[in-house]
């Protein structure tokens, strides 16, 4: 007999189970007027200092806030911290995603009433994490430009469940003869009408309309 009914059933009743806590904080988030932003992408795409660098350009005049997820160290939370921000790590350990219960546990503690941005950075993993509700108000997919243009076709789940692309490493751009325009054709297959920002983390580049978008959004939801 075939397992394959029993395995469905299994995943199934699982991601009932997320949706059910991911709903919880999604109001706890509303209730609190925190506006959480999830991060997804793949290992090496320049999410962890993106994600610094925005922490570090909003912490002047916003309370902000990361969550971390990796399957193992906490070198990506330590990093963060130099931006001054509060930072916790949630190691996974076999699991190539996070889950909502991983969110809700590691906010134990946490006044979100103290806080106007959450960031969620996932474990990078293109696949796994589309699949998971965490609670957030906006998905962030991002893809650097030494991946490939392609990136969006090869990966279209996550795509259609994101609500902006963020190209990454636009400085080496040019050295790696990256293709923009097919880039953003791929996008616009995949999830016509998503918009995508071009940033350089280290160079600083895009960064202003990337805050302003999130500004925007933060006011407007």
């Amino acid at each position: 007999m075939s397992s394959q009914p029993r395995l469905v059933e299994v995943r199934q009743n699982v991601l009932k189970q997320n949706d059910i806590v991911a709903r919880e904080l999604r109001q706890r988030f509303h209730d609190a007027g925190v506006y959480v932003a999830s991060l997804v992408s793949s290992p090496g795409s320049g999410k962890t200092a993106f994600l610094e660098k925005t922490l570090t350009l909003l912490r002047p005049d916003f309370r902000v806030a990361a969550l971390v997820g990796d399957l193992a160290t906490d070198n990506d939370a330590v990093r963060l911290a130099r931006s001054q921000a509060q930072v916790r790590q949630i190691t996974t350990g076999t699991l190539c995603h996070l889950e909502a219960a991983m969110v809700r546990t590691a906010l134990e503690g946490w006044d979100l009433n103290e806080l106007d941005f959450l960031f969620i950075e996932n474990v990078g993993n293109l696949v796994c994490p589309s699949s998971y509700d965490v609670g957030e108000n906006l998905r962030v997919v991002l893809l650097s430009v030494t991946e490939g243009e392609d990136k969006p076709l090869k990966y279209p789940t996550i795509f259609n469940t994101a609500d902006v692309a963020v190209l990454t490493k636009m400085d080496l751009a040019e050295a790696v003869e990256f293709d923009l325009d097919a880039a953003r054709a791929n996008v616009e297959r995949v999830r016509p009408g998503m918009p995508l920002l071009e940033v350089s983390s280290k160079k600083g580049v895009g960064m202003d309309d990337w805050l302003a978008f999130l500004r925007h959004l933060s006011r407007t939801r």
